[in-house]
């Protein structure tokens, strides 16, 4: 019995730790079958919406929409997501609760079973935390992927699909590391994801982040910009730029200590390179 108790909190803990070290054995730092649209908030324009809308499956979607990290989750034909996907004859469905029971239950997470997408939205990212990690629907998000699906987000609903979760006091957005929430949902592993990254002027904010966690890969998004990821490979597309930190790179004893990168350019998540070109 004692055996059995201690390693269930074992297991408890390495879970919860996840983030805080990398597996060099895993074969893939993205989803292997399904596709990550992480975007950095504002705006999203028509490049991330159109790559979004083509990865769900068009008017054949079947749409779950999360909004559970706003204080006012109020889904209608003003949020363009809902009303892009609306216009196109998908199906759509909106999945909140603020209750963890009601969250681990199986008629809750139903939806997510038939989805082909599903969408993330802004608001504050340990809200997200808080009432799915360890329920029924993290498994279920999961599955998505594992099916071919596509799991995309904005702002908050970005940060929480990285491993290592910033921003995630309940104080306050400006406190990039709150022991106890400090974990994201893994879509992306090694990674801490942060979001308004240039429109907000927080270049600088990731950098204690690696510090104290070099094993990471720190990324910036800033607004109406978005990666999209697959494998080991993302893409960045959208209006502005992306900012990658890397404690073993050269520029990060460097004035600058991230790389810029724009639209169009790929990275190599497990190498960690700059791919110029798409892969073959």
């Amino acid at each position: 019995m004692i055996r059995s108790i201690c390693c269930c909190l074992l297991a408890i803990f390495c879970a919860g730790a996840a983030w805080c070290f990398a597996d060099n054995s895993v074969s893939s730092i993205g989803p292997a079958k399904g596709s990550l649209v992480i975007a950095g908030g504002g705006a999203l324009g028509a490049p991330v919406m159109n790559r979004f809308i083509e990865l769900a499956g068009g008017a054949k979607a079947s749409l779950v929409i999360i909004p559970s990290a706003s204080e006012n989750p109020q889904v209608n034909s003003r949020d363009p997501v809902f009303a892009a996907f609306k216009k196109l004859g998908a199906k759509v469905t909106v999945l909140h609760t603020t209750d963890r029971t009601e969250a681990d239950k199986e008629d809750f997470a139903q939806p997510l079973k038939e989805a082909t997408a599903v969408w993330l939205g802004g608001g504050r990212q340990w809200r997200l935390a808080d009432v799915y990690l360890g329920t029924r629907v993290m498994p279920e998000l999961f599955a998505v992927l594992d099916r071919g699906g596509v799991i995309g987000g904005s702002s908050a609903g970005a940060t929480i699909q990285g491993s290592y979760l910033v921003r995630g006091a309940v104080e306050g957005n400006t406190v990039m590391m709150a022991p106890g929430h400090e974990q994201g949902f893994g879509f992306l592993k090694d990674s801490a994801i942060d979001q308004h990254w240039a429109k907000r002027q927080r270049e600088r904010d990731m950098v204690p982040v690696i510090e104290r966690h070099p094993n990471l890969l720190g990324i910036g998004l800033d607004e109406a910009t978005a990666i999209v990821v697959h494998g080991n490979e993302f893409e960045v597309i959208g209006a502005s730029v992306v900012g990658i930190y890397d404690a073993r790179s050269t520029a990060w004893k460097s004035a600058q200590p991230w790389l810029v990168l724009r639209a169009g350019q790929r990275f190599d998540l497990k190498g960690r390179v700059v791919l110029e070109k798409a892969s073959p």
